[in-house]
């Protein structure tokens, strides 16, 4: 099992305290794993397994569960015959009626401390946030970045190089359970194909009832092709409209929304650097595995330059940073990122192999006057760095630890 220290250590702070932690992201992306890491960690410090209550919803076993009051009566009578502090897991939440309000009473009525997993980004608006009132801290977790991946991928291959274990990557993605299937290539498309299937109607689909299922798929269709690529809910609708299916752009916004929410997309703001305001219209989308996209849609070698984008922009969140696109001007920056008053800025590009290229990519940063990190990657071998931007191989970007 992968440790996953970058998670691990924002974690470990929180363990023990009365604060609920609260794991979200896409299903299968490695969820159930923080949970049994964690109980990994509590044991090595001396708790007995036999302090742990771990339920996983998405179990049949557990579906006599399901409602706020059933899981209540049963974890305060297991909790009566257990002897010092309480810690429940609970996996997958959200398919509890009313969860909230059962976890809000345990924190209260027990010694405990709780970890809860969810698919779903809505998991702490409105309801959880009024029941638990700031008593929660929340962690979203990613599939593997490539350096998460090599160390696995390794573990199969392991006289692969490392060129060719980012070939892979490109193709395969970060979702952990292909490691199980030792990455080979038809099962894991089936495996990919599968989850999609299964995210698009429990996480979307069934979650927000949605009725005209063909046109959520012509939509996530149009959002997988396009990653990385600004459009507008108006023009999605004039190409729906060429398609014969009449949409309101509103219906639009909120399919992909619901998409958002089950953490199958990413959008990315767009920002003025210059007036310092987010602009209103035409945002970017990225998906949360590229590997989905290669099973589902195809194409990720064809269009490796917004698959490039897509990797780095992932990377960028794993690391806890907050990214915008910037426009200075008639130019635009791939990724400006900001952490803790600290910026970064990031150009991707696929080869630098016209004077052309290295001039339009370097020269995205022409208008920005800060000292920050100004990078850009490519999967080009030889250093290109010039005028202080620094020019780095993707691979080696994307296992530096330390960028700034």
């Amino acid at each position: 099992m992968i440790k996953r220290e970058r998670y691990m250590s924002r974690i470990r702070p929180f363990i023990g305290t009365e604060l609920v932690k609260v794991m979200t992201g896409i299903r299968r992306c490695g969820k159930s794993v923080m949970l049994e890491l964690i109980r990994q960690e509590l044991t090595q410090s001396g708790v007995s397994p036999a302090q742990f209550i771990s339920i996983n919803f998405e179990d049949m076993r557990y579906s006599y569960l399901q409602t706020a009051q059933a899981l209540h009566d049963e974890i305060i009578k297991r909790a009566a015959a257990m002897e010092g502090k309480v810690y429940l897991f609970f996996d997958e939440i959200q398919e509890v009626r009313d969860w909230e309000k059962c976890v809000n009473s345990f924190r209260v009525s027990l010694d405990c401390d709780i970890y809860i997993t969810g698919s779903n980004a809505t998991l702490l608006s409105g309801e959880l946030a009024t029941y638990l009132g700031g008593r929660y801290v929340e962690f979203v977790i990613y599939p593997f970045s490539f350096g998460e991946f090599l160390e696995l991928y390794r573990s199969v291959e392991p006289d692969e190089p490392v060129q060719k274990c980012f070939q892979k990557y490109l193709l395969a993605g970060g979702m952990p359970y292909l490691a199980n299937l030792r990455y080979a290539d038809a099962p894991s498309r089936q495996y990919l194909h599968d989850l999609f299937n299964s995210v698009q109607l429990k996480d979307i689909v069934k979650r927000n009832k949605i009725r005209d299922v063909d046109l959520l798929e012509r939509i996530i269709a149009y959002v997988i092709a396009n990653v990385g690529t600004t459009f507008s809910a108006t023009s999605l609708a004039k190409f729906l409209k060429s398609e014969q299916r009449a949409v309101a752009p509103e219906t639009i916004l909120n399919y992909i929304r619901y998409c958002c929410e089950a953490y199958l997309f990413y959008q990315v703001r767009r920002e003025d650097m210059q007036g310092k305001q987010l602009l209103a219209s035409n945002e970017k989308y990225y998906i949360a595995d590229h590997g989905i996209r290669e099973a589902v849609f195809g194409g990720n070698m064809r269009d490796i330059n917004l698959i490039l984008e897509n990797i780095v922009y992932l990377e960028l969140l794993r690391r806890g940073y907050e990214v915008t696109v910037g426009r200075t001007g008639d130019k635009e920056i791939d990724f400006v990122c900001g952490k803790r008053g600290e910026k970064l800025y990031v150009q991707v590009a696929y080869l630098l192999a016209s004077e052309e290229t290295v001039s339009r990519e370097f020269g995205a940063y022409d208008n920005i006057r800060d000292n920050f990190p100004k990078y850009v990657v490519s999967l080009d071998e030889f250093d290109m760095s010039r005028n202080g931007i620094k020019h780095r191989n993707i691979r080696d970007f994307l296992l530096t630890e330390d960028w700034t």
